[in-house]
């Protein structure tokens, strides 16, 4: 099923729902939003100390604000 008809079913089920369906559907709802506003996980963290010590040692390549503008630029041209 494509979304639109995905949105479509379950409207209908609302529609037709008692208080614990609707109960049920508000608890999923609040979790999944809950979910794609978590934080970063402890990896991620991890990998971002990671990055910063590397070029605070002068490990990894880095690049000023302009040149990047400049490399997103000719990217574009391409």
């Amino acid at each position: 099923m494509e979304a639109v008809e995905l949105k479509n079913t379950v409207l209908k089920y609302v529609d037709k729902a008692d208080e614990r369906l609707l109960e049920m559907m508000l608890s999923l709802a609040e979790n999944y939003e809950e979910k794609l506003s978590t934080p970063l996980s402890e990896t991620d963290y991890q990998e971002m100390d990671q990055r910063r010590l590397n070029h605070l040692n002068d490990k990894s390549e880095s690049y000023t604000w302009e040149e990047v503008r400049k490399k997103a630029k000719n990217t574009l041209k391409k």
